[in-house]
């Protein structure tokens, strides 16, 4: 495929807005569940920004159209610098995709986020700093002008409602909303950062969150984070991190967000998404586009 002709595949993804309702889904190994989707297919994507982190996992949750991607590979290879959340969000975008819903461990910087808790989050700190973080970029191949994106509300209160309402009914340890900074990682924070980050009003720590839900904006896509705490990072002194318990917690995490996604879906397919939707597209400044 020529330049020109992977540019007109990305403007088409970029600007049209898809209608149908189905589901994105972006999250770790927990989440690659053969019991979560009926008619399981996968599907091996390439996109103008290269290939997503793992091959697509197409399929239906309660009769709704559903695609999922594992934002680390399926063996955990990818560490989040590399993760191509261009291609990922585009990969989903393409396939017909209206939702992402994601997970995403994290560390808690509130005593009240208990390890085990899933908090909604509704906000985001960005601390990364080696990622590409728009689809507009000057690149031969993508789409043309300058994106400025709004971000005041990144996390569709709509979507947010939904994880909240299941959440409660399915009785799991939750909180209703959480600023999440995200770092560049691979390594984790030191004391000093993990006060700062309190300091600064941050209720969780991850590597992933902010890059994705912006990129996410971009494509106007409706898009929801479980977040799942696993340990206190590195503000708490006295508390004992082991691999055994951040595993153990993991797994307890991903089984719950699993149920809640299975709950879910079918309620995010009864709703009419067409506003959000809409204004999602429209909520775009682009500068110098043809």
């Amino acid at each position: 495929m020529s330049a020109t002709e992977m540019q007109a595949r990305a403007t088409k993804v970029f600007r049209e807005p898809n209608t149908t309702t189905m589901v994105g889904i972006i999250g770790g190994s927990g989440l690659d569940d053969p019991d979560l989707f009926t008619d399981r297919k996968e599907v091996d994507c390439d996109t103008p920004y290269g290939k997503p982190s793992d091959k697509m996992i197409t399929g239906t949750i309660g009769g709704v159209p559903c695609c999922l991607i594992g934002r680390h590979g399926r063996k955990h290879t990818v560490m989040p610098t590399n993760v191509n959340y261009r291609a990922n969000l585009f990969a989903l975008k393409e396939a017909g995709c209206t939702h992402v819903i994601v997970s995403t461990a994290c560390g808690s910087l509130r005593e009240e986020n208990k390890p085990g808790d899933i908090i909604v989050i509704d906000q985001y700190i960005d601390r990364t700093t080696k990622r590409p973080t728009t689809f507009l970029d000057g690149e031969a191949g993508h789409p043309v002008g300058v994106l400025h994106c709004e971000q005041a509300t990144p996390f569709n209160a709509g979507v947010a409602a939904l994880m909240k309402e299941t959440l409660t009914e399915l009785k799991i340890e939750h909180h209703p909303k959480g600023t999440m900074v995200s770092i560049e990682g691979p390594r984790f924070s030191t004391r000093a950062e993990s006060h700062m980050f309190r300091a600064w009003g941050a209720d969780l720590i991850n590597m992933t969150t902010s890059t994705e839900v912006a990129l996410a904006s971009e494509l106007g896509l409706l898009y929801g984070a479980f977040a799942m705490s696993t340990d206190y990072d590195a503000w708490r002194e006295g508390e004992e991190v082991t691999v055994a318990s951040v595993l153990a917690v993991m797994a307890k995490n991903s089984g719950n967000v699993t149920k809640a996604l299975s709950a879910m879906v079918p309620k995010i397919a009864a709703q009419d998404w067409a506003k959000d939707i809409a204004h999602a597209h429209n909520s775009r400044f682009i500068m110098g586009a043809d």
